[in-house]
């Protein structure tokens, strides 16, 4: 629905004051109107005198199909669930996805960058039921670059007849649409992540409702494989990418955020610093506290 849609069934007001009176939200925050997140359920209105006057929210929804109270909700779970087994962790956007595709179990056709799965796509070689394995598209590979490119190609799959779904360390910012998507997958190849041990034709479960990621693969077959690898140059010479280096080499796990410099609460305050200070004895923001973080 469309953002005026939204406000006309009742807006951010009404939203947030369902998930505070069903406990899903914290009220005791500071914001820009000042302490309390319950002054958002309130909207301005331009007064006879030209001053703003404050007016609570409707109390019901205006469109239903738009939006709903939280005793009536339109799905008893969020639309993001995490999947993990021996493929890593990810997440999946299932708001979108039909209940029939909530559970994929298919071979899997691997990829080692976009191109080649819209190359495979155009070749009209993915007219089958397969999950696209679509990996080195983490952080250190190359930057993890969204993938939403592939979502019309899947799309167009799926309205085919075809039972398709895409397990990948790269990113995607909610246009995964309709079909199912495990995505973020951590840890990413090149941290040691299991994507590499799946090969052409293993069959992979992708299941929603029950949180798994899994290639059913036997154990003593996956233990006794070697790590994929790729030709990555490509992705880090050439218009400028070389200046990036740095961030990608030092990057942490997607489900850590995927950070360059580390976050407070992952610094270790026991090891000194070049010049004998403690990290606890630097003060935040200054150039031996920043010095400090870039080489840890």
């Amino acid at each position: 629905f469309a953002d005026d849609e939204a406000r006309a069934a009742g807006g951010p007001g009404f939203i947030i004051r369902e998930l505070l009176d069903a406990g899903l939200a914290h009220e005791d925050v500071n914001t820009v109107l000042g302490h309390g997140l319950r002054a958002h359920c309130k909207e301005p209105f331009l007064g006879e005198d030209g001053k703003t006057i404050w007016r609570d929210t409707p109390a019901q929804s205006g469109d239903e199909t738009v939006l709903r109270p939280a005793s009536n909700p339109f799905s008893p779970n969020g639309g993001m669930v995490l999947v993990q087994g021996n493929l890593g962790r990810a997440v999946m956007k299932i708001s979108a996805v039909k209940h029939d595709y909530h559970v994929i179990e298919a071979p899997a056709i691997t990829f080692d960058s976009q191109e080649d799965f819209m190359g495979a796509y155009k070749a009209g070689q993915l007219n089958r039921d397969f999950v696209a394995v679509v990996r080195f598209q983490g952080p250190r590979a190359n930057g993890m670059p969204e993938l939403h490119a592939l979502t019309p190609a899947l799309s167009n799959l799926q309205d085919a007849g075809f039972k398709v779904a895409m397990v990948t360390d790269g990113r995607m910012s909610g246009a995964s649409g309709k079909v199912p998507a495990a995505i973020h997958v951590s840890p990413e190849i090149l941290a040691g992540g299991p994507l590499g041990l799946v090969r052409e034709g293993d069959i992979i479960r992708v299941d929603a409702t029950t949180g798994s990621l899994e290639a059913l693969v036997p154990g003593d077959v996956w233990a006794s494989r070697s790590m994929a690898t790729a030709d990555l140059t490509k992705s880090h010479i050439g218009m400028g990418r070389e200046l990036f280096a740095m961030f990608r080499t030092h990057s942490s796990p997607a489900e850590e955020g995927a950070a360059t410099f580390p976050l407070p609460s992952l610094i270790d305050t026991t090891v000194p610093l070049h010049d004998g200070l403690q990290t606890d004895e630097v003060q935040p923001g200054s150039d031996e506290d920043y010095l400090f973080r870039t080489q840890k």
